[in-house]
């Protein structure tokens, strides 16, 4: 028998599959899945018995998720959006990177460690995890609220003091090797910096903003949704490793400037969409990759330094963060937001207490607590966020309708004049309603997501909205208060499915009509709320045993169409 070596599998199988089964627990238990995640790391990791996956390979894996993270948040983050939060995020991002930094070199002190050990720990303190920050703010949708924009432009101001920070630290210890810290050399290093990243912002200014829409949109038009899928990865991953790769940029920043130059194109929802799939799974690879890196032990062997380390992370950034914000004039409610948003680390500082460690600034002990606080404020950060809601008033904070899974009051329905009819999918069945619906005269909004089906929707006259309907932000533009009925005419039954219930769930009196392929779709959509599934197969038999059987009654003429809508 063949010993088959098979590590990258291993890896996947054994992180997802621990992960899925922590995390399902985790949602009974009412705690975030992200704990389920993260604990499913430790149990994969080197520190206990059992299996142990490649540790190297599930950081990789998880750097896939970070990008394609990073890439779905610029689609929603425009330039104009960049620029209207700088004002705030650069001096705020810097200012709180200072403190952290002095805090952390506190601690260093108070441990013995020196003060480039001490500069090192703090900068590996001072910056928040991309992944955490962002899933955060999708869970509570402020993604499109001021808070959330200043937010993400805090975090990408943060990774660019980073990409600086990865530049210095090798030039830093030549110097201190070598006896001497050389001015003229920090110079030129930060020099090269600032002229890649400015070679490539740019490059994706001048090049990226028009190739990219303009590759999606050929992409688009061969009606391929597995080649457009394709293209919205190739774009993602290629433009990120060719960031880091050309112009030293991180892979996390590089997918971000991707998305937002793509953002301005009409394809931006539909790409975000066909991200999704991969961006969750390989997402939940990163809190598993964390997880393999802690080491329990360091709780029993520095618990005192452990204790720091997290009060440094979850109070000492918070306080700074609102501090700052409330000077600048900021609500509170936008203060508490961005200080919870940052009350953690992540990703980059795993790269910095590692780059530290190799290169003898910091001792292996600062790792490990770096380490444990990520782990920690992790763990912790969904209470801050529930500390912080109960602090908030209760009107809500985003102009995004609520979740499904707590749906508004419902809204009476309106007089029959009025009311226009929200159709899902314009494909041959769609297409098919809505012609018929133009005929009668009536008022069609179309959702789609596909480019060409969409535009022969406008050429019959349709207002359509580009997008998946599955998704609630999408589905909120067809104004569902106001309509008549909506038909789903969408093949996917998941997909359908969640149109479905989160229609009903926004209009417990809507009248819900949807296309179904088998008897299990019928049962799936009629007990989430569907009005009348109709399945193709079934009104085909009706049709033609009624011309059959009912041959006397019914005189249909022989060149009739098929069944009655």
């Amino acid at each position: 028998m063949l010993d088959h070596q098979t590590p990258l599998i291993a890896t996947i199988v054994a992180g997802l599959t621990i992960a899925f089964a922590l995390g399902l627990l985790a949602q009974r238990l009412r705690v975030s899945p992200l704990v389920g995640y993260l604990l499913a790391g430790v149990l994969v990791g080197p520190f206990t018995p059992g299996f142990v996956a490649d540790a190297a390979l599930a950081v990789e894996l998880a750097e896939i998720g970070v990008i394609l993270l990073m890439f779905a948040v610029g689609l929603h983050f425009s330039w104009r959006d960049l620029m209207s939060v700088g004002a705030i995020a650069i001096p705020g991002a810097i200012v709180q990177i200072g403190v952290a930094v002095l805090l952390g070199l506190g601690l260093a002190l108070l441990l013995g460690w020196g003060v480039t050990a001490g500069l090192v720990f703090g900068l590996a303190l001072s910056v928040a995890s991309t992944v955490v920050l962002i899933r955060a703010l999708q869970e509570r949708r402020l993604m499109e609220s001021e808070r959330g924009r200043i937010a993400v432009g805090w975090l990408v101001v943060e990774d660019l003091a980073m990409v600086l920070a990865l530049v210095l630290l090798p030039a830093l210890a030549a110097a201190m090797s070598s006896g001497a810290v050389s001015l003229r050399d920090i110079a030129v290093a930060l020099g090269i910096t600032f002229g890649k990243v400015g070679l490539f912002g740019a490059a994706m200014l001048l090049v990226g903003r028009r190739a990219i829409p303009a590759l999606l949109h050929y992409v688009a038009h061969t009606g391929s949704r597995e080649l457009f899928r394709l293209a919205v990865y190739v774009v993602a991953l290629g433009v990120a490793f060719g960031a880091a790769k050309l112009f030293g940029v991180s892979f996390a920043l590089g997918a971000f400037f991707a998305g937002m130059v793509l953002s301005e194109s009409r394809l931006s929802q539909r790409a975000a969409e066909e991200a999704l799939p991969l961006r969750d799974a390989f997402a939940v690879l990163f809190f598993v990759s964390v997880g393999m890196l802690f080491d329990p032990g360091v709780l029993l062997r520095d618990p005192l330094g452990v204790v720091a380390t997290v009060l440094i992370i979850v109070v000492g950034k918070s306080v700074a963060a609102y501090g700052i914000v409330r000077l600048f004039g900021h609500g509170h409610g936008t203060a508490l937001t961005i200080s919870a948003s940052l009350a953690q680390i992540g990703e980059f500082s795993f790269i910095l207490a590692g780059l530290g460690v190799s290169l003898a600034l910091l001792p292996a002990e600062g790792r490990d607590l770096v380490l444990a606080g990520a782990i920690i404020s992790i763990l912790l950060n969904p209470l801050v966020f529930w500390a912080v809601d109960r602090r908030l008033p209760a009107a809500p904070r985003s102009p995004v309708p609520v979740p499904a899974a707590r749906p508004p009051a419902p809204v009476p329905p309106p007089a029959a004049e009025g009311g226009h009819e929200v159709l899902v999918g314009y494909g041959r069945v769609g297409g098919l309603v809505g012609r018929r619906l133009a005929a009668a005269g009536r008022k069609v909004v179309v959702i789609e997501a596909s480019e060409d089906a969409a535009e022969a929707a406008r050429k019959d006259g349709a207002r359509v909205i580009a997008g998946n309907a599955a998704d609630p932000e999408v589905l909120a533009e067809a104004d569902l208060a106001a309509a008549r009925r909506i038909f789903v005419a969408i093949p996917e039954p998941f997909e359908a499915g969640q149109v479905v219930e989160q229609a009903r769930a926004a209009r417990p009196d809507l009248e819900i009509l949807a296309r179904a392929d088998s008897e299990e779709a019928v049962e799936h959509l009629a007990r989430l709320g569907a009005t009348l599934t109709v399945m193709g197969e079934r009104e085909i038999a009706h049709r033609m045993l009624e011309r059959a059987l009912g041959r006397a009654a019914h005189r249909a003429p022989s060149g009739a169409q098929g069944a009655k809508m």
